[in-house]
């Protein structure tokens, strides 16, 4: 140890998904067992501009309310299945008896209010795309195009909300968006990219802070 810091960590200078390694990296404190390592390896903090991509962290997201995000995690899948791979024309189209079928399908979170919520929000979020011709233009327009850089050191406190997540917030509930409070306005920011709030002694935090390459 070097003043609290491992030494294997120092000696990641990149990042180079070696399987054999793997339990070496340094990584931000959330991530200690599966589903959320691979998860925040591969995507949590990386650019993300596809508008169904978007859409389903957007959805999902609102599903974590209230539970943790390794549960959403676990039942991705599931919900990619049940929602049509969150394509968000089928969504809008869903009947009484569609969220019945939803409501007793154990593979996804049974909440009647998030499953009615994900059908408004795709109405939502067709609206916007008509009107800015991709949910992508429209959401990133909250930082500026670009990822928002931040140099946490580990054990500081992630913020729950920020600035840009309360304009977010505002603008998406004036929409007509449900679940989308500001707090689940920054942890969408965070999945999709729009912020870099990885530890700087993680070894993801390098590679987004030297613009890593978009998802997709």
């Amino acid at each position: 140890m070097r003043n609290g810091i491992d030494i294997d960590c120092l000696r990641v200078l990149r990042w180079r998904p070696v399987m054999k390694s793997k339990t070496s990296l340094c990584r931000c404190a959330w991530a200690t067992v599966e589903p959320n390592i691979a998860y925040h390896d591969s995507e949590w903090g990386v650019p993300e501009h596809r508008d169904r991509a978007l859409f389903e962290l957007l959805i999902l997201e609102g599903a974590q309310a209230g539970l943790s995000w390794s549960t959403v995690l676990n039942k991705r899948e599931g919900y990619r299945a049940a929602f049509d791979g969150f394509d968000p024309e089928f969504i809008v189209r869903y009947d009484d008896a569609k969220v019945a079928a939803l409501l007793a399908n154990p593979r996804i979170i049974r909440n009647r209010l998030k499953i009615y919520s994900a059908i408004g929000n795709a109405r939502a979020f067709l609206a916007v795309r008509e009107e800015f011709g991709s949910f992508d233009a429209y959401i990133w327009r909250f930082v500026g195009g670009q990822p928002l850089q931040n140099a946490r050191q580990a054990g500081d406190p992630l913020p729950a909300r920020t600035s840009e997540s309360d304009a977010m917030s505002r603008d998406l509930l004036r929409r007509g968006f449900k679940f989308v409070g500001s707090t689940i306005c920054y942890a969408f920011m965070q999945a999709a990219g729009m912020v870099n709030d990885h530890t700087i002694d993680c070894f993801r935090y390098a590679a987004l802070a030297g613009g890593e390459k978009s998802r997709g």
